[in-house]
């Protein structure tokens, strides 16, 4: 059933979608009663970047949910969508404080105990987002799901349509996690290694890309060459230019803390050179 917005009405997705935002919202505003002056206009950007994520899975699994099954550009689309903008733009807001804000208290310390640093539900969360981990998890999701006769499946079932969009979305909170590091945190990793990371997933998508473009022939049941074309070149282009962005950011940020540790140790050598001096007089 599509609505006259072109969006089609599955329950099963818009209700826990609708479900999430509401949650979200009564949690922010809660915080948001709570929060220093100072702060409002981080906050403001976190209900941003969540309510931008939640608006993205609904574009693409309501949105482009009967396209998909007519052109495979789309269906590619609805794997961007979910994995390169809804997931991080969601784990950027930082979500957690803001989710718990909306439980009662008795939920909230409920989650505390469970999230709690030394707790196992924890412990294995710090293994799932180890980057060798996140990064192989996410590589090997993307490329079995394009596997021709696994693709093609999931477009004559619902059910394993489904699935692919849950294993694509569910790998993706793992390869951004140790990027962005939200709470509740996971493995951390020096601001280096989260680059190299992000320009080896880059690597691998815009592989994937460039099979789907030089590609002879029709690898799909949609048995159109342009149509796949198109779609590999949103794979390579537009995942790639996701995926750079965040490089950048990340090189920034490393200059920055570079900058910051060499202004801190010249700090630290004048002040004993000065003690020096004081003693030598």
């Amino acid at each position: 059933m599509v609505s006259a917005l072109g969006l089609a009405w599955r329950p099963e997705i818009a209700l826990p979608l609708a479900a999430a935002a509401a949650l979200y919202l009564a949690g922010w505003t809660r915080l948001a009663r709570r929060y220093p002056a100072r702060g409002r206009a981080r906050l403001l950007a976190r209900l941003a970047l969540g309510l931008a994520g939640l608006g993205a899975i609904a574009v693409a699994l309501l949105g482009l949910h009967e396209a998909a099954h007519e052109s495979f550009a789309a269906h590619m689309a609805q794997h961007l969508l979910l994995v390169a903008v809804g997931v991080p733009a969601i784990l950027l807001a930082d979500p957690l404080s803001v989710v718990l804000w909306a439980l009662p208290r008795v939920a909230r310390r409920g989650a505390g105990r469970v999230l709690g640093a030394r707790s196992p539900c924890r412990r294995a969360w710090r293994v799932l987002t180890r980057m060798p981990v996140a990064w192989t998890a996410h590589a090997a999701a993307l490329w079995v799901w394009h596997v021709p006769a696994l693709y093609d499946a999931a477009l004559t079932s619902g059910l394993l349509h489904d699935i692919e969009h849950l294993a694509l979305a569910g790998t993706a909170v793992l390869f951004w996690w140790p990027v962005i590091d939200p709470a509740p945190h996971g493995a951390t990793a020096p601001a280096g290694a989260r680059i190299v990371y992000v320009v080896l997933g880059a690597f691998q998508s815009a592989a994937l890309g460039v099979v789907l473009v030089s590609a002879a022939r029709p690898l799909y049941a949609y048995d159109a060459i342009d149509d796949q074309a198109l779609g590999g070149v949103l794979m390579w282009g537009l995942g790639g230019a996701v995926d750079m962005v965040a490089v950048l950011v990340l090189v920034y940020r490393f200059l920055g803390a570079a900058e910051r540790g060499a202004g801190l140790a010249s700090l630290t050598v004048s002040g004993r050179q000065g003690r020096m001096n004081r003693f030598d007089r």
